[in-house]
Parts: C-alpha cells; structure tokens; sequence
C-alpha cells in the first residue's frame, strides 16, 4: 500500500487516511515510515464562528492555489453523528466540481468528541496529506467558538473568520481564539456592521503584543460568495508564510509544534497507564469510601497513589 501510496495513487490515500483516523492496528507504524517525507507542505487553517463562511473562502482559495500549480489537500472538521459517529454535516457535495487528477483531495473528518474545534486525528491526517506530496494542507475547524484554539498546535498559517454579527463578541474573544489569528478576514463585509467589527478589530490588534515584529495582523474584509476581495486574502496569506519564513518564526513554530505532539504522546501514555495500574487496584473502592467517609481526602490520596507509582 505504502508503495501505491508513494507513486500517488489516491485510493491508497484515502486507506490510510482511514486508517490513522480510526487508529486501527499498526496506525502509529504506519505514520512513523511517513515522517522521513514531511515537511514540505504549508498547512493553513479557518477558524471562526458557525455561519462564517469558512467553507465558501476554503473553496475560493483551493480554487487560487491550484490555479497557481499547487497540489490542495483538505481537511474538513464537522460535527460527530451521534448515530453513525462518522461526520454530521457532510454537506461537500459542492467539492466534486474539483479535480480529480491527484491534484486536489478533499476529506471530511468527525470531532468524535474532540474539543478545540478540531477531531483527534486531524495531525496525523495532515502528516499523510504532507508525505503524499500535497504542497498546501487547507484545514477547516467545525466552528464552535472561541474554544478552537488547537488549530495553532496544526497550522503555520491561522485565518479567524468573523461576519459583522461578531462585532459584539470582539472583546470576550480577546484572551481566546483572538489571540491566535495571524489574519483576520471579516466576511459577508456587505452587511451592516462591517466596518464596525473591522474597527473594534483594529483596536484590539493595538493592545496585542505581536509575537514577531515584521509582521502586522492584517483585517481583510470579503464577500465569499461573490469572491470579493478573496485575491486580497489569498495575497496576505502568501505574505504571511514569507515574512515568517524569513524572521525564522516558521521553523520556530514548527519545531514548537513537535515539541508539544511528543510531550502530548508522553503525557497520554503515562497517565493511561497510571490510571490503569490505580484503578485496577483491589483497595480502590475502599479508598473512595475513607474520602466519602471523611478519614481522608482526595489530595492526600493523590499524593500517596502518585508516590508508589514512581516507586514501583
């Protein structure tokens, strides 16, 4: 499969797609063979609120980089059926109007439970979306609001997408999914209330401490539907993964990147097992009862359970 893979054939893709998402047997050797290959696909993410337009300015902007020779991937995060566990909303019928040369691939993926706007898997997709030879990873989050904050933890690039009804919203969103954007696009700009948002988006931007001085959070204003003013995005997005790669801020970003997913691999592992090894412990229910009963108390357990696991 690994070989198809390698020559592209799509089918072979979408195999092992699967089988990173759904974990199946042998997944993580399956991902390890595909690291020697990553590396050079730019990974841009839209973020924002439901009813954006997200879906829209992904289209206008796959359109964009395949017009310019590049090979799109994408990756859509929706919502889990709670009946089928597979992905809710489903509703990409528009993307068959794509290629179907190997040049464009689009993917729908279930949160199944995940927070942060993005589903567990959406990483190691992304991984097999660079091995493959995509040169842009374009990954749409599910719009749940300003919880969608693993986004920066997947993409170099993070687009927040506001529509004028956010204005009132602005200043709650300041400590969360604002602090991550590294563009602001503000779309359906034709409805009242646009310059508004633009305005109170330009005085927060004021207050925010910039992670790298060459670089100016632009607010770009556009009407998906009409693809207006998306060439100006298109544009600002190009920039942006330019004047990070020249300030050494990609590679840092990158580097940080890793540096999370292996701490994130070790966390999970240490506290599967420590979990197991507590809760598979005869005593365990007697020691809920001496909290319950009061001879004791979660902290003081904590602290000892902790302590012979180190031991042991």
């Amino acid at each position: 499969m690994l070989e198809r893979f390698y020559a592209g054939d799509v089918r072979s893709l979408s195999r092992l797609i699967s089988i990173v998402e759904n974990r199946s047997d042998g997944y993580r050797e399956l991902l390890a063979r595909l690291y020697e290959r990553v590396g050079g696909s730019v990974r841009i993410g839209l973020t924002g609120p439901p009813g954006a337009g997200k879906s829209t300015l992904l289209n206008s902007l796959a359109r964009q980089y395949l017009s310019d020779g590049r090979k799109v991937g994408v990756i859509a995060v929706d919502p889990t059926s709670p009946f089928s566990g597979g992905a809710l909303l489903g509703d990409r019928v528009r993307m068959q109007e794509f290629p179907s040369d190997g040049s464009f691939y689009f993917r729908s993926m279930a949160t199944r439970g995940a927070t942060g706007g993005l589903a567990s898997a959406t990483d190691n997709v992304g991984i097999v979306y660079d091995a493959f030879g995509f040169d842009i990873t374009l990954i749409e989050t599910v719009g749940v609001g300003q919880v969608e904050l693993d986004i920066i933890d997947s993409c170099d690039t993070v687009v927040v997408v506001l529509v004028p009804e956010s204005g009132d919203a602005v200043q709650t969103m300041k400590a969360g999914l604002m602090e991550i954007a590294d563009l602001f696009c503000v779309n359906k700009a034709d409805r009242p209330g646009a310059d508004r948002i633009v305005s109170e988006l330009r005085q927060t931007l004021d207050t925010r401490k910039r992670l790298a001085a060459e670089w100016e959070v632009p607010i770009i204003p556009t009407q998906a539907v009409t693809g207006k003013n998306v060439d100006a995005l298109y544009a600002a997005i190009l920039k942006h993964v330019e004047v990070m790669q020249a300030a050494g801020q990609f590679e840092a970003h990158r580097r940080e990147q890793v540096r999370r997913k292996i701490l994130n691999i070790l966390k999970n592992r240490f506290q599967r097992e420590f979990i197991e090894r507590v809760v598979g412990r005869t005593e365990f229910d007697r020691i809920i009862d001496d909290v319950r009963n009061g001879r004791t108390n979660p902290f003081l357990i904590g602290d000892r359970l902790y302590e012979e696991f180190c031991r042991d």
